[in-house]
């Protein structure tokens, strides 16, 4: 393993997906946390805000300079809301300088991303330079990684070996995906007050979660002829992690032992996939706090569909995790390195 202490920046430190990278980070043992930023000033130390950082971190956010980062680091994190990210970004890319951008900013094209972002998007020759980096796949010819949104990754994981063995019927491909409150942001509205998620369930933007277009790019390089998914998104009255059922049909007659083989063998190399026995089906516990993504599948003969549900921790698995195992394939590093984590499951 290359031993060389990789310097990181990281830009968007107060949102969850920031916090958990630097609580993430702490342990990686290739990894020193150089520079904190925030698009504001803050002349505090982290721990002042967020007492549980008091003796691991002592670092004060500085504002965003990003000649002062490339100075000092060698890759830097955007952990900032869409919409910041594709603002700040120029100076890197024209530096070829390395991002992992854990925003939506640079996953998708420019018209798409104006239809589902509703904002401006970035420049064509700023996207040009970004690759999608979904990092169990990790294929990457770029410095600029577009890292996967939490509700993608759960749900192209669950897809993935179909997709990739042309074996999706596109017009049967319903998506029902369900997160914790976290998935959220820190960000408050009427539907993410307490008392309207404590003991409820709700479905949010049916039709039009951002991630769709994402999903549906994905699908397409793997199966050409996918140009649309039905999909649907619920809160559950739960902190973290993501639940997410895939009722498929397929274009030809398959088995179910041999979908299931399907699925062992395309992930038998990926250590953050785990594959359930036969008719044996995920919890949400299994994998919070963990890089893991569980899935399993059961086939129904008599309606033809099959059933994938996919789990993963929408922080981890979903955002900072996967972010720094792109982060550990980009600098050649086991990609386990730093994320070897057992479930909280109590």
């Amino acid at each position: 393993m290359n031993t060389k202490i990789i310097n990181v920046a990281i830009v968007g430190i107060t949102g969850y997906g920031g916090l958990e990278l630097l609580r993430l980070l702490y342990n990686h043992p290739a990894v020193h946390v150089v520079s904190i930023h925030n698009t504001s000033s803050s002349a505090e130390d982290i721990s002042i805000s967020y007492p549980h950082l008091k003796s691991m971190y002592k670092i004060t956010p500085t504002p965003f300079d990003p000649v002062h980062i490339m100075q000092s680091a060698d890759l830097v994190f955007f952990a900032t809301s869409s919409g910041v990210s594709k603002d700040l970004a120029q100076p890197f890319i024209e530096s070829n300088f390395p991002v992992i951008d854990l925003s939506g900013d640079f996953r998708l094209n420019a018209t798409d991303y104006k239809t589902w972002y509703k904002k401006a998007p970035a420049t064509q020759a700023l996207l040009d330079q970004a690759n999608y980096s979904l990092a169990d796949f990790y294929q990457n010819d770029r410095h600029y990684i577009a890292n996967p949104g939490c509700y993608a990754t759960a749900t192209l994981l669950a897809l993935a070996p179909l997709a990739q063995q042309q074996l999706l019927d596109q017009e049967n491909i319903i998506i029902d995906a369900k997160s914790g409150l976290s998935g959220a942001g820190k960000s408050l509205n009427l539907s993410s007050h307490f008392v309207n998620v404590n003991e409820n369930f709700s479905m949010y933007k049916p039709n039009q979660h951002q991630h769709i277009p994402e999903i549906t790019q994905q699908l397409k390089q793997w199966q050409p002829d996918i140009n649309h998914i039905q999909f649907t998104t619920s809160l559950l009255p739960i902190n973290r992690g993501i639940f997410v059922s895939a009722y498929v049909k397929l274009n030809k007659q398959v088995s179910a032992d041999t979908l299931q083989d399907i699925f062992e063998t395309t992930y038998q190399d990926k250590p953050f996939i785990r594959i359930m026995p036969k008719d044996h089906l995920p919890n949400i516990k299994q994998v919070v706090g963990t890089n893991f993504a569980d899935i399993g599948l059961t086939y129904n003969p008599d309606t033809k569909y099959l059933t994938t549900v996919s789990v993963i921790d929408n922080m981890i698995k979903g955002a900072a995790g996967q972010a720094i195992q792109n982060m550990n394939h980009l600098f050649n590093l086991d990609e386990t390195t730093g994320l070897q984590l057992i479930a909280q499951y109590a």
